[in-house]
């Protein structure tokens, strides 16, 4: 099997790009849509697999590139699972995070005014795929348990990160140092594997 040595990471989403590139060989030549002004499809599988399937074929077929998308989210099993594969979708057009978890907390208190003293069980999924031009594709997923932080904590990572603790962590993955998120998160899991094509 060939080592890949050219890639697009099918996001646009800067943070996202910033720990899928950390994750690759440091010799790959990596390419983002930015590159060619592609803006993202419109996600509109009913899973995160069939999304992160989505943005790879469609970024691979516009650029004849090898293409490695991600699909991630945050599942709360209080809110049935939600906000789920409309995660990014929560924090509106302009990607407010800030909005998203206020949205979220205020969710919880719908359900149950006493959240902020229990253990809302939560977690990161993760899928990743690989298309090829000519369409040959592989997918992975990974997952990260947790619990949802009753208030936001931290300053790294991206996205929902400063609420969710990973279980048996005390910090938030926001708190934490990028290396040490980097090796128990949900990417990292679905990156293992698939990281044999690289």
């Amino acid at each position: 099997m060939k080592k890949i040595n050219k890639i697009i990471v099918g996001t646009n989403n800067q943070g996202k790009l910033r720990e899928i590139r950390d994750l690759l060989p440091k010799n790959l030549v990596i390419y983002s849509p930015s590159d060619f002004k592609l803006k993202s499809p419109k996600e509109s599988g009913t899973s995160f697999k069939e999304n992160s399937f989505i943005k790879s074929k469609f970024y691979s077929n516009k650029t004849k590139l090898i293409c490695l998308s991600d699909d991630s989210g945050l599942q709360i099993d209080l809110l049935d699972k939600k906000p789920g594969i409309f995660s990014s979708r929560w924090a509106g057009p302009k990607g407010d995070f800030n909005l998203a978890i206020k949205k979220i907390f205020k969710e919880l208190f719908k359900i149950d005014k006493d959240w902020k003293n229990k253990k809302i069980n939560a977690r990161f999924i993760c899928a990743l795929t690989l298309y090829f031009p000519g369409g040959r594709n592989f997918s992975s997923v990974g997952k990260v348990e947790g619990l949802i932080s009753n208030k936001k904590k931290g300053r790294n990572g991206f996205g929902y990160d400063p609420i969710f603790i990973p279980l048996k962590e005390k910090l938030t993955f926001a708190q934490m140092k990028p290396d040490i998120k980097f090796k128990i998160d949900h990417r990292f899991s679905a990156f293992e594997k698939i990281k044999k094509f690289f």
